[in-house]
């Protein structure tokens, strides 16, 4: 029989090591260049066995920090494939509202969701699974929007609900969601954010914007996410097309 790719080998040995134990949840695990060295691998053999343990779940990384053991489902695993799975975000975690829904002039969100004027409603929530506190979002609609929603329960300060903004949206609006564009980049977590989620200040987020669209092409949400990465995993599955 053909022996396993080295890759393989070391991803499971690092496997088992966490599943027993050995690197408890959060625990930093050897450096790339520790592991070369340890066991007579390339770099880029190692890479590759940390790349499948965070596509299983398994490792986290930290940007300029390390590599950390996932602690078997401790961590939120977001799958994301359809729009549908946005929605389902409610299915296993909480929205707890931090500053309800209200009015603002907000010259950039409002730029963004190409208004006329200056004007958006806005509401600030975290987001928690299993108790465990992983997100911090800021959602800004247009004031017609906002209108259709303004007498929601869910989206009062204090409120906690298995619900999404969008999804409370849905069912009031003429057209339904058809796109989410969404840009991912790394941020520092603000004063706010720190708070929600439990942080230092200037901790390394995961930032998402999401803009979201009707059928007509209105521009009827825009969430800015800080994610904490100990906490989350974002994945996303990409077909070929055709």
């Amino acid at each position: 029989m053909k022996p396993a790719p080295a890759y393989q080998v070391l991803r499971d040995q690092l496997r088992d090591e966490i599943r027993s134990g050995r690197y408890a949840d959060g625990q930093r695990l050897p450096t790339e260049s520790e592991l070369s060295e340890l066991h007579g691998l390339s770099r880029q053999t190692v890479r590759r066995a940390f790349q499948d343990l965070v596509a299983d779940g398994m490792v986290y990384r930290v940007p300029g920090r390390g590599t950390y053991a996932g602690g078997d489902g401790r961590r939120y695993l977001r799958r994301l494939g359809s729009i549908e799975d946005l929605m389902s975000l409610s299915d296993d975690t909480t929205m707890e509202v931090l500053d309800g829904l209200r009015r603002r002039v907000d010259i950039d969100a409002a730029s963004r969701l190409r208004l006329d004027g200056d004007v958006v409603h806005t509401v600030v929530f975290r987001r928690l699974h299993d108790g465990i506190p992983f997100g911090h979002t800021i959602v800004h609609l247009p004031p017609e929007v906002a209108a259709m929603v303004t007498s929601s329960a869910d989206l009062r300060t204090g409120a906690q609900s298995r619900q999404t903004v969008i999804g409370l949206l849905e069912p009031h609006l003429r057209s339904p969601i058809a796109e989410a564009a969404q840009s991912i980049t790394v941020g520092a977590a603000d004063d706010r954010s720190a708070a929600a989620v439990g942080c230092p200040e200037g901790h390394p987020m995961l930032r998402v914007d999401r803009l979201y669209r009707d059928t007509e092409g209105r521009a009827v949400e825009l969430a800015v996410s800080h994610f904490l990465p100990e906490q989350y995993t974002y994945r996303i599955t990409l077909h070929r097309s055709g």
